[in-house]
């Protein structure tokens, strides 16, 4: 099928979709949550070729963590379907309702936006994120992902359009597969609301380049997390879990801020060594640059908050900033200066993740501010409409 027929296809699907029932929705998740248990060995058997192709081209060890599925992790997806089913309903809710001194009833609608397309490297559980987030919100959806992921990618959408095929309309999931279809999808305004990419910023900038409809980009994440002079939680286990937990992803920590008065700085510093953390300081501007996805960190000492904020400013890439601090003003200057899809007070960077903030998956974590910004749930892959009821009225 040519990407034109396919993304007409989809744009037909998506206003179908918009009229179904929430029970058919929550149907077409618990079938795909089951069909996913049901196929585990065949998930793994895929997988495996992409990874054994991954090894042999060398890949970095992060990609290949990102890479990899597990049993429990495809467990993980089965049951993210499910969280997702029992979310409250998103489509079709009046969220404000008022009526005029005239009778006529205003109403704001929430709806799908329509057709999204996401392009992703490296996660093939994205797959599986992205095509559970539609079915909730009503969208049809187009996914291409990255040839690393090829074989778990086809495996998880053949599973997925099984499962849902009689349930949910022809087009609602669709899986694209080259550059060129990439090439070709971007000119498709006219049946395509959004284009979400997520990976690298040569993808990021890319699509933004040659996209002729709406981008939400969820681009790097260069995180940084600020010791104040009178932190007073448990620092080192913070920073390490923001570090060490899972290096390769988008909300891990890679620059780590000290005020030169926090008396524990030796200790942090120690511990981060000893979990295997390669310290790089003194830190030059590309090593600040950098979103290292490794056991790799920079080091910033400051002589107070306001140069942190400033160095944040300068380094953001607006994803994720934490802060360790007790004084009220100076947590309130951390918030009011800086721009981020989420400020973490007292906690790991670690918690910008719709699974951990309570959407039950996230299409990605946006670093745009329009349409959303920071994890997008079902809710965010929707907009408003204003339903407009009289008895007669005419204008006056």
């Amino acid at each position: 099928m040519s990407i034109l027929k396919l993304a007409i296809k989809a744009r037909d699907a998506s206003l179908e979709l918009q009229g179904l029932s929430e029970e058919t929705r929550v149907a077409a998740l618990g079938a795909v949550s089951k069909a996913l248990l049901a196929s585990v060995d065949e998930i793994l058997s895929e997988n495996k070729k992409d990874l054994e192709a991954a090894k042999k081209n060398n890949l970095s060890g992060p990609m290949l963590d990102r890479l990899t599925l597990t049993e429990k992790s495809i467990f993980d997806l089965s049951v993210m379907c499910t969280e997702v089913a029992n979310q409250k309903q998103v489509v079709g809710i009046i969220v404000e309702s008022s009526t005029r001194a005239d009778g006529l009833l205003v109403q704001k609608q929430r709806i799908p936006l329509g057709v999204i397309g996401m392009i992703f490297e490296s996660r093939p559980n994205v797959v599986v994120d992205g095509a559970a987030l539609a079915i909730k919100s009503g969208n049809a959806i187009i996914l291409k992902g990255g040839k690393e992921a090829q074989y778990s990618n086809r495996k998880l959408f053949q599973i997925i359009h099984n499962a849902t095929a009689s349930v949910l309309p022809e087009g609602s999931i669709s899986l694209i597969e080259t550059r060129e279809d990439v090439a070709e999808i971007l000119k498709l305004n006219k049946y395509i609301d959004l284009m979400v990419p997520r990976g690298g910023s040569a993808l990021i900038n890319y699509v933004k380049a040659n996209a002729t409809m709406p981008v939400v980009a969820h681009d790097k994440g260069l995180c940084h997390l600020y010791v104040h002079s009178d932190c007073h939680v448990d620092a080192t286990a913070i920073i390490l879990n923001a570090k060490t937990q899972r290096p390769g992803v988008c909300n891990a920590l890679e620059t780590l801020i000290l005020n030169e008065k926090y008396p524990k700085n030796d200790v942090i510093l120690n511990a981060l060594k000893n979990a295997g953390v390669e310290i790089v300081s003194p830190a030059t501007e590309e090593d600040y640059a950098t979103e290292w996805l490794e056991k790799k960190i920079s080091i910033k000492m400051v002589k107070n908050y306001s140069e942190a904020i400033e160095h944040i400013k300068k380094y953001s890439s607006h994803h994720t900033e934490a802060i360790l601090a007790q004084d009220p003003s100076v947590i309130e200057a951390f918030l009011n200066s800086l721009d981020a899809s989420c400020i973490a007070i007292n906690a790991s960077t670690r918690f910008n993740d719709g699974g951990e903030l309570g959407l039950g998956a996230e299409l990605g974590i946006s670093t745009s501010k329009l349409h959303a910004y920071g994890p997008m749930g079902a809710s965010e892959m929707t907009t408003t409409r204003f339903i407009v009821t009289g008895n007669g009225h005419i204008r006056k």
